[in-house]
């Protein structure tokens, strides 16, 4: 309940030189003055907001439990928009978990997940769509994905929201009032330019849009899936991308048998990393079902990495690797290049192009992985593929939720129906149906109209203490 005053720890539960626990709500203060004794003798119900208090937290028995600072900052100026009180503990577990235990018995109850950012949304202290960029800053796993985050946190996304929404009422307003006072107000369509203010709100909409794929990988990590022959290399390109011997190498072709996962943060971008079987016609049974694993990963991933023995010809198996890399982006690793070259890249390129592979899929890159331990050249590549420079170094906000590009998609289809009935000269009345339509559905974007088990939803996937 929004009147209960609530507490959580805000940070992570370890060993550690601060934590802090949070209390928000109408009696936050009076609560932790209960049992908090300030060096100076104040009552935090007397001090000035925004203010840092050093004294001890006292239990019921008057022991002492812990020296703190205790910060207060009071509505409407804080995270919540509620009276907001945080102490900052000595982090060990034990100390932490007391301190909470005691405010707890001082009157405040347990946060539920997500419950101080749900109260900053109810309170207006941010939208939706602000409330959910909390939420992907911590579960950011890259500097990207953080980037992208605060940028969101900030309002970017909101902004362009909240300004198309307002050209759409503006928009319908006029429309309305020349229908309710005709012999006053005269609207036209075209002379008024509603046609090419759609095509921009569409244009708009679409860089949003667009901005969709690159933002789910630089959120959720590129699932990067290694395919090749069996000895081409692929478990050696795995340890090396590690830096550790985390797949088992060997000289005998179909060690490696089951998959294997690990994730690599390149600073950019995250790399769901997965070494799979070698690709080929094998009548061992376990081998087999490895082989028919490593497709099943291949067809869910954003990126192959093609390990080519550059030694031995191309054969079948390398025209079925291509098959099932084929819509995908990949790198080529044309590796062995220490050794006697069997197979030239022209040939590798007429096979790719052969198998109607775009060149503006694919990447070759020659290198020995025996010789050199430099990977950097395999990670630029990778970068360059998906443009990531260009991302960091803009301020460019990409979609990361498929809420958000879900209800912008509906927003785009009424407004194509409304470019259809301006094309049809259908009443302006009518028009407006579309707009509202539109106005609606980038509504749930923000945060608006939308209803309680939305909000739930949103929330629940937040830690305790956020």
């Amino acid at each position: 309940m929004a009147e209960q005053t609530i507490a959580a720890i805000a940070t992570a539960l370890s060993n550690s030189g601060i934590a802090i626990i949070r209390v928000s709500g109408e009696n936050s203060i009076s609560i932790v003055d209960r049992v908090f004794e300030s060096k100076s003798g104040k009552k935090l119900s007397d001090v000035d907001s925004h203010t840092l208090h050093y004294g001890l937290i006292i239990d019921n028995e008057e022991n002492i439990i812990d020296e703190v600072l205790v910060s207060v900052m009071k509505a409407p100026h804080s995270y919540t928009g509620e009276d907001v009180v945080e102490v900052n503990t000595h982090g060990g577990i034990v100390i932490t978990k007391k301190v909470l235990e005691i405010i707890l018995s001082a009157g405040a109850v347990m946060a539920e997940p997500g419950e101080f950012s749900r109260r900053a949304f109810l309170n207006g202290k941010m939208d939706l769509s602000q409330a959910e960029a909390v939420m992907d800053i911590i579960k950011a796993e890259n500097d990207t994905a953080a980037k992208n985050g605060i940028l969101q946190l900030r309002g970017d996304v909101s902004k362009e929201i909240t300004s198309i929404r307002e050209s759409i009422l503006n928009d319908v307003s006029h429309i309305e009032a020349a229908n309710d006072d005709p012999e006053h107000i005269i609207y036209d369509v075209f002379e008024y330019g509603l046609d090419k203010r759609v095509d921009d709100m569409f244009h708009r909409l679409e860089i949003l849009i667009q901005s969709f794929e690159r933002g789910r990988i630089v959120r959720n990590g590129l699932n990067t899936v290694i395919l090749g022959k069996p000895n081409a290399g692929k478990s050696s390109l795995m340890n090396k991308m590690l830096g550790i011997d985390r797949a088992i190498v060997t000289d005998i072709a179909g060690t490696t048998r089951d998959s294997l996962e690990e994730g690599l943060n390149l600073g950019e971008l995250t790399l769901k990393l997965i070494d799979t079987a070698g690709i080929r016609e094998t009548e061992d049974y376990v081998e087999s079902l490895g082989v028919n694993k490593s497709k099943e990963l291949a067809t869910d991933a954003d990126l192959i990495l093609y390990v080519v023995d550059s030694s031995i010809p191309l054969d079948d198996s390398d025209k079925e690797i291509i098959g099932i890399a084929s819509g995908k982006k990949i790198l080529v690793i044309y590796n062995k290049t220490d050794l006697k070259e069997a197979v030239g890249i022209d040939t590798l390129c007429k096979l790719l192009k052969d198998s109607g592979i775009p060149e503006s899929d694919y990447v070759i890159l020659p290198v020995s992985l025996k010789e050199s331990p430099n990977i950097k050249p395999i990670t630029d590549s990778i970068k360059n593929m998906y443009n990531l420079g260009s991302i960091r170094e803009s301020n460019e906000v990409m979609l990361t939720n498929i809420r958000h590009k879900e209800a912008i998609s509906k927003a785009m289809d009424s407004l194509l129906n409304v470019k259809s009935g301006i094309e049809n000269t259908v009443p302006e009345d009518m028009l407006t149906i579309d707009l509202m339509d539109a106005y609606t559905s980038l509504g749930y974007v923000i945060g608006e109209s939308v209803d309680e088990d939305l909000v739930d939803a949103v929330f629940s996937r937040f830690c305790l203490g956020k």
